[in-house]
């Protein structure tokens, strides 16, 4: 097991890939499918999940919400984990997504680092920006809404990359 190793200075930053993403051999899965439970200790573990039928009229909300479970046991031991995702929640099936987005969520603890990025954020079928978000958590939730309003914007994408003092003993990648 090596030691921790040293990362950036903490703090927030804009959204950045892993820097274990060269290494990656991504496992995909497609709505409603669970991984399998052998990932669990796969270094990285990189995931890529097709969220797009979440409607409850066809039964994929529920089979997302079963799939979910083995999607957290698999993530939360991982050292170096990445998950890529598209989210799309219809009210029927077929339907135009009232909600949609895709997004890319990593950490590595061995670092202290992690980030995340949503993209192709609609509502409705109309693009939907920070700036929205910023406004709907300014009032509950000030910092956040800073935070997101300065590293929010970057090629019309949101996300930020963060770091932390330190960071945990895990097994050294190849």
């Amino acid at each position: 097991m090596g030691g921790p190793a040293a990362g950036p200075a903490p703090g927030p930053r804009p959204y950045s890939a892993p820097p274990f993403a060269a290494q990656c051999r991504w496992h995909r899965y497609g709505d409603g499918v669970a991984p399998p439970l052998s990932l669990t200790g796969q270094e990285p573990l990189c995931v890529e999940y097709s969220k797009r039928d979440i409607t409850a009229a066809s039964g994929g909300a529920i089979r997302f919400a079963l799939a979910e479970p083995a999607r957290f046991i698999i993530a939360i031991p991982a050292c170096r984990y990445w998950q890529r995702d598209h989210w799309r929640f219809r009210i029927s099936p077929g339907g135009r997504p009232y909600v949609a987005w895709d997004g890319s969520y990593w950490f590595d603890k061995a670092r202290g680092e992690a980030g995340a990025r949503l993209s192709n954020v609609t509502v409705a079928g109309r693009p939907a920006g920070i700036g929205d978000a910023v406004a709907a958590l300014r009032p509950v939730a000030p910092a956040l809404a800073a935070a997101l309003a300065r590293y929010g914007a970057r090629s019309g994408q949101s996300g930020m990359t963060a770091s932390w003092p330190g960071g945990l003993p895990c097994p050294a990648l190849p």
